[in-house]
């Protein structure tokens, strides 16, 4: 199989309590140690990938976005997964170019932009269009906004997800869902789920996420944002030097 049918496959038939974990490496580096410590494939956080070139989230030029994949996609023998937001304003034949030029075997598309929802017919044609010019070769994980800019109505993210799955998305990401929906989220949208984990230890395991209905697990920027804590506290005890006079 090729890598999208590698990742096409992880997705199908996971148990309960077993969903695909799927860490958010943010470049070349992060994506290595991900890939050494066994897991079989990534998923890139827009928002992490963002900070590490000094942009705030959703700020990130396509240009940058994609070329920061490629360097992701490179440096590991694993599927990678791309967070690309909301296209770019790409027309579907060209972002799906660009994603494959990258090495990228899926992406998420987010189904609003600037803090407003989109109208969700659209997005399914949109959908719809990147889903055929891909031609089976990227995994579409549809990104759900009902929770982060909408009223939060489960049976909206429902209805939106049941137009995403018609129009050929493999996957369906309900971001931000609380954690006692996502029974009534499983049992209403058709195909796998994505959710998101937290990692301060305050929400529900990726196992136990997987038993309330997730069959994949991600992360977004937590990661990355763990990282830098920790560097900063590596950083506050380093010695600092200050100069007290002119040498020589």
């Amino acid at each position: 199989m090729n890598q999208v049918d590698v990742f096409r496959a992880l997705h199908q038939r996971r148990a309960p309590g077993d969903p695909l974990v799927l860490p958010g490496p943010w470049d070349a580096a992060s994506a290595r140690v991900l890939a050494d410590a066994g897991h079989p494939a990534l998923a890139t956080p827009s928002a992490g990938v963002a900070a590490s070139l000094g942009y705030a989230d959703g700020a990130t030029p396509a240009g940058e976005m994609f070329a920061a994949v490629a360097r992701i996609a490179r440096a590991v023998d694993v599927p990678v997964s791309a967070d690309v937001e909301d296209g770019y304003g790409l027309a579907p034949k060209e972002l799906v170019e660009r994603l494959l030029e990258a090495g990228a075997v899926g992406c998420n598309l987010e189904d609003s932009a600037g803090g407003v929802l989109k109208d969700p017919r659209r997005h399914a044609e949109f959908l719809a269009e990147v889903r055929s010019s891909a031609g089976g070769e990227l995994f579409v994980n549809a990104r759900v906004d009902t929770f982060v800019h909408g009223d939060g109505d489960p049976e909206r993210a429902i209805e939106r997800a049941a137009l995403y799955v018609a129009a050929g998305a493999d996957c369906v990401y309900p971001i931000l869902a609380p954690v006692e929906v996502l029974p009534l989220l499983r049992s209403g949208i058709q195909g796998p789920l994505n959710v998101l984990a937290r990692l301060d230890g305050e929400g529900p395991s990726p196992a136990a996420l997987g038993e309330l209905g997730a069959t994949r697990v991600t992360f977004g920027p937590g990661l990355q944002r763990r990282a830098a804590a920790a560097l900063r506290e590596i950083a506050a005890g380093l010695p600092r030097t200050v100069a007290t006079g002119s040498l020589g």
